[in-house]
């Protein structure tokens, strides 16, 4: 069996491992607590950071890498287009530019707000980490002028890499979305997988009633 180390990131692998119907198992990953103790997790991922998974004598970091990996060993799947595929380049463009130029951006902006002193918050590098994401975003909004799926009329594994850096946007207070990308979310987070992705992952659906609460106060 498939085991998943950390949530953050590792949603979107539980989300994809739920969507091809994979058995796996989260392990949970305290970074917050650090994890300088967890030798369990260490001798996995010895760089410390979320999420890695372990696939028998495989040992896969990085969210977008390990989609990759799982869709290649585990497919063929209708999650990825195949090379002849019209929708191909395209869905490559957009699966990693969900973790490059948009959760990547976003995660360097809530580092900022939560470590730095308050005097520093609005500094040049989260200033332009904002400029990156809005960049990225507007191509985001362009794709989905015309489709109602990132890579098409599909829904596919670019979808899970884009909507998982726009609600991080969102929830962190970094970003408000406009109409387009709250409709293209409120479509790709309708799905047994993503619901069940979140049942799984209990400090994601735990965070995520937290903001849905301090947004509403």
């Amino acid at each position: 069996m498939i085991t998943l180390y950390g949530e953050g990131r590792g949603f979107r692998v539980a989300w994809l491992l739920e969507e091809m119907g994979l058995p796996y198992r989260l392990r949970q990953v305290d970074l917050l607590a650090g994890v300088e103790q967890d030798t369990e997790f260490l001798a996995i991922n010895p760089a410390g950071f979320i999420p890695a998974i372990q696939d028998g004598d495989t040992v896969m970091v990085e969210s977008i890498a390990i989609i990759e990996y799982l869709l290649a060993r585990y497919g063929p799947s209708p999650l990825a287009p195949t090379p002849d595929d019209p929708a191909f380049a395209t869905y490559q463009q957009f699966l990693h530019m969900g973790e490059a130029g948009l959760a990547g951006p976003i995660n360097a902006i809530v580092a900022t707000n939560i470590l730095a002193p308050e005097a520093e918050q609005k500094n040049w590098t989260a200033n332009w980490a904002l400029g990156i994401f809005k960049s990225r975003l507007g191509l985001v909004t362009r794709q989905l002028a015309g489709t109602p799926y990132i890579a098409g009329d599909c829904f596919t594994a670019a979808d899970i890499s884009v909507t998982y850096a726009l609600e991080f946007a969102q929830r962190t207070g970094c970003f408000t979305l406009g109409a387009t990308e709250r409709a293209y979310v409120a479509r790709t987070t309708d799905r047994d997988g993503y619901r069940s992705a979140m049942d799984n992952c209990p400090a994601t659906k735990a965070w995520v009633a937290t903001m849905a609460g301090s947004n509403a106060t």
